[in-house]
């Protein structure tokens, strides 16, 4: 069975960055979309980046010109987190789409707070 691997996650104050990591255990054949998903407490899980393995790229409105998606060519995928506020705090999650099947990270923490 497949499994994601999160890293990356912590404490950091306004204004700090992170890189989010997320690995697949074996290869994923059928991938066409990689994302990080982030859930708040008591908010319901938000799409916070997506990129396409043709490498388009998708963010959400409040991380625009903040946050960064890529992937490589093992499709591993990454976030880097620049200029993190206070509301960024949540579970960040890693999902890899196929079809029919989504995979998806166990979470990894992110708290950002002064």
């Amino acid at each position: 069975q497949v499994q994601l691997v999160e890293s990356g996650g912590g404490l950091v104050q306004p204004g700090g960055s992170l890189r989010l990591s997320c690995s697949a255990s074996r290869t994923i054949l059928g991938i066409y979309v990689l994302a990080w998903y982030r859930q708040a407490p008591g908010k319901q899980r938000e799409l916070v980046a997506a990129i396409t393995v043709g490498g388009s790229t998708n963010y959400a409105d409040p991380v625009k010109g903040r946050f960064t998606i890529s992937r490589d060519l093992k499709n591993s995928v990454y976030l880097q987190m620049n200029d993190l506020k206070v509301e960024d705090t949540a579970v960040y999650y890693c999902k890899i789409a196929t079809r029919p099947y989504d995979y998806w990270g166990q979470g990894t923490q992110v708290t950002v707070s002064s």
